[in-house]
């Protein structure tokens, strides 16, 4: 199910002219609405249910009903972002609720490097990262 906002609870980010979740959505779904002052999604159909836009409210106003093999139908997730971690909230039907963390982010952005381990090797080769030039392929540690 797509995200979706709960127009209560949405205050459009204090009246800016770009919403935390315009600015984080990378399918630019996220719109503000100039009227009422709220954010909604105008596109839902266009939506990878990614959890950006949740975890970036600042009033939680938005909402994705989470994956049948993470919670049950019916249930709700709420991610809660804080500096070193992401706190999961789980809520499901019979009043239940589970909590779990999973850490984000340790490099500075733009710092990963793919590629570290490719040192020395033609990039712009039609050859794959494991092929040598005379055929062989590289035998890959831990693969």
């Amino acid at each position: 199910m797509p995200s979706y906002v709960i127009t209560e609870k949405c205050d459009g980010c204090k009246g800016g002219d770009k919403t935390a979740c315009m600015y984080i959505c990378p399918n630019d779904l996220m719109v503000l609405d100039p009227n009422a002052m709220k954010a909604y999604n105008q596109e839902p159909n266009q939506c990878w249910e990614c959890f950006s836009c949740v975890k970036i409210c600042p009033t939680q106003a938005i909402e994705v009903r989470g994956y049948s093999d993470f919670v049950p139908l019916g249930s709700s997730v709420m991610p809660m972002l804080g500096t070193e971690d992401v706190m999961w909230t789980c809520k499901f039907r019979n009043g239940l609720i589970k909590r779990f963390k999973f850490p984000i982010r340790t490099t500075a952005e733009g710092a990963a490097n793919a590629y570290t381990d490719l040192k020395g090797k033609d990039l712009d080769s039609e050859l794959l990262s494991t092929e040598e030039a005379d055929g062989h392929t590289l035998k890959i540690p831990n693969a």
